[in-house]
């Protein structure tokens, strides 16, 4: 008789066969179908599937004496454990609460950061004070008020390029006024 790997299809050389190379055998035969069952089960989801195969599997080596008695009952509990694994997965899932990212602490409003606006906007107003008029006009209108460049245009009675041109040198000056701080 040849020495041929155990089949899962009843024969009398399955029954005979050790554990694992009926493990071996199982394992060829059904671990494609079980992974493109299980996908579906778990709507596309690959790496999940893939997991549940093993899971199916390592409870299929657990049974594997009960299963060799009849050959005929593999392909049935294969499947019906493959399922039953997948609605556990599931109901796992359901059961914890969902994952959320935890917010980064560091960037969080405190009190300190509110304190950091009030410095802040009175370090600008005295910056202000010290640029030239027109180029405070210039960015009163553009960053106070939210004017685009054509509607600071109409209200300052300039030119658009004009106004292009103040305000890159505007925010020069204010740069210049404020001086050097802890971030720059």
């Amino acid at each position: 008789m040849p020495n041929e790997a155990p089949g899962v299809t009843g024969d009398a050389a399955t029954e005979r066969a050790s554990p694992e190379a009926l493990m071996r055998a199982i394992h060829e035969q059904y671990r494609g179908p079980l992974l493109r069952f299980l996908t579906r089960l778990v709507l596309g989801r690959q790496e999940l599937a893939e997991d549940l195969v093993q899971e199916t599997f390592l409870r299929t080596w657990r049974n594997l004496e009960t299963l060799a008695e009849d050959p005929r009952r593999i392909a049935p509990w294969l499947y019906t454990v493959a399922r039953h694994v997948a609605i556990d997965a599931m109901r796992a899932r359901q059961s914890r609460p969902p994952e959320v990212a935890i917010p980064d602490l560091n960037r969080l409003a405190s009190a300190e950061d509110e304190m950091d606006r009030v410095v802040s906007t009175h370090t600008v107003r005295l910056a202000l004070q010290q640029i030239k008029p027109e180029h405070r006009e210039v960015l009163v209108e553009m960053y106070y008020k939210g004017s685009s460049v054509a509607e600071a245009a109409q209200r300052l009675g300039i030119p658009e390029g004009t106004v292009k041109s103040r305000t890159y040198y505007a925010v020069r000056a204010l740069h210049a006024a404020i001086g050097p701080t802890e971030s720059s």
